[in-house]
């Protein structure tokens, strides 16, 4: 039986009392079902990391290899080119591409690394699957030292365009390195698209067709396979959150307020910013709506030690207090702003509560979010779902309310229109957006794939 490799920068090894959510659940499951390996980095940063062998672990018929790396590598590697570099770039930000050689190199070594420590633990009935741009030079290093088995790569953000990837350093070496898998998975349609011009402009493929490239004399297959979520259960999960003291509370507090909702990482992809002033100019052209909508945003911290992710926490502090300062009133306050995050069932209650979900990344891979928001609807009374069409998910959720989320009176709209919505109109959008997910699950996405891996690797 062939086992499953799987390879990320995290490895989110299970702890007691802890469990890990979203695509984590996913991929874990993935392992249990199939048997196999998590293999990446542990969280942990020491000065001899780099010297120190894998750590091996067993939990619930997983196994778990991780390795550590230096404070110098997390700077370097993490801090620094994977998120201060590939992160804005892949999204398409070019006002947030920080770069410096060293961390570039040091990315490259940590890689290296990767594969060194990888090496020794692989089996020859492995399938390999390799996970997002922290690891882009993985497949072709494992190559280089003679693996064989079939690699599958991953990619959970967008890819950008041929001329923003131009601003990449060593991108056309990225390029070449990932045509040493056998297959390359994106989240949209426009994200392979941009991925095959890219590979044949760029860096010397082949297209064969929308599906196929030959690359050095070898075939490399791609496809589109939009991340699901478990929509069954999910709307579970909202439905006993519901009566918990936590929805009891949020409830008694709105005071027959409608409720506006928005849960992200803090994180310049996620435009927060624009989210607000969107909100603010809501208030500001349709004023009767004062004191009628409370907007609670969760936004958990992240990457704190990103100077752009600095930046914005600075911008959101002043806008929300500019926001709360002049339209709050004694009794109301029209933002509520968290940055805490919340476990995970009280986060699909508040979705079940709120009359709309504000959900408005400048970019997103998917957003999973949107489509969770959507599974923890009561149908008979569903909250309106209102995008961004610049995330991955709008592609499948095209009964939302779409919107540019640079658009501030667009969003606006956007919001008056979802408060005014007929209940006929808001199930109507609910029924298509949940039809659109309710047949499709967390793990069929990932046995596709690999179903997809195994019988292309055999062509």
């Amino acid at each position: 039986m062939k086992r499953l490799v799987i390879v990320s920068n995290r490895v989110p090894v299970p702890k007691e009392g802890l469990r890990p959510g979203g695509l984590a659940v996913v991929l874990k499951d993935l392992l249990a079902r199939k048997g196999g390996m998590w293999f990446g980095w542990n969280g942990t940063c020491h000065p001899d990391a780099a010297h120190l062998p894998p750590e091996i672990q067993q939990a619930e018929g997983v196994e778990y290899a991780t390795i550590g790396l230096t404070p110098a590598e997390h700077r370097n590697y993490y801090t620094g080119f994977s998120n201060s570099t590939l992160w804005p770039l892949m999204h398409s930000l070019p006002e947030h591409i920080h770069f410096e050689r060293r961390e570039l190199a040091t990315y490259w070594s940590v890689n290296e690394r990767f594969c060194e420590n990888l090496l020794p633990l692989l089996r020859a009935e492995d399938v390999i699957w390799i996970h997002d741009y922290h690891l882009l030079p993985l497949p072709a290093l494992l190559r280089r030292h003679g693996v064989r088995q079939p690699i599958g790569f991953f990619l959970h953000t967008p890819f950008p365009a041929p001329d923003m990837l131009a601003t990449a350093p060593d991108g056309g070496t990225f390029l070449r390195d990932l045509m040493k898998a056998d297959l390359l998975g994106f989240q949209t349609a426009d994200d392979t698209a941009n991925f095959i011009f890219a590979a044949t402009r760029k860096a010397g493929a082949i297209a064969e067709d929308d599906s196929t490239l030959t690359f050095e004399g070898r075939r490399v297959h791609v496809g589109t396979f939009p991340v699901e979520i478990d929509p069954q259960t999910f709307a579970q999960t909202a439905v006993t959150a519901a009566g918990s003291a936590d929805l009891r509370r949020l409830s008694g507090s709105l005071a027959g307020r409608k409720l506006i909702f928005g849960v992200d990482r803090m994180d310049p992809t996620k435009g927060l910013d624009h989210r607000l002033a969107g909100y603010e100019r809501l208030l500001e052209t349709y004023p009767r709506r004062e004191r009628q909508v409370t907007f609670l945003q969760i936004a958990a911290e992240s990457r704190t030690d990103v100077p752009s992710y600095q930046v914005l926490r600075n911008k959101l502090e002043h806008q929300i207090g500019k926001l709360n300062a002049h339209k709050g009133q004694a009794d109301w306050t029209p933002l509520r702003f968290l940055t805490r995050g919340s476990p995970r069932p009280t986060v699909a209650g508040y979705m079940r509560l709120a009359d709309i979900g504000y959900i408005t990344p400048l970019r997103d891979g998917m957003n999973l979010v949107a489509k969770e928001f959507i599974a923890a609807q009561d149908p008979e009374n569903p909250g309106v779902l209102i995008l961004s069409r610049l995330a991955g998910a709008a592609k499948q959720l095209e009964a939302a309310l779409l919107v540019n989320p640079l658009d501030h009176d667009g969003m606006a709209d956007a919001l008056e229109r979802a408060l005014a919505m007929s209940p006929e109109e808001r199930r109507e959008r609910w029924q298509a957006c949940w039809n659109s997910i309710a047949n499709r699950t967390a793990l069929g996405w990932g046995l596709s794939f690999l179903n997809i891996l195994e019988n292309a690797k055999r062509r």
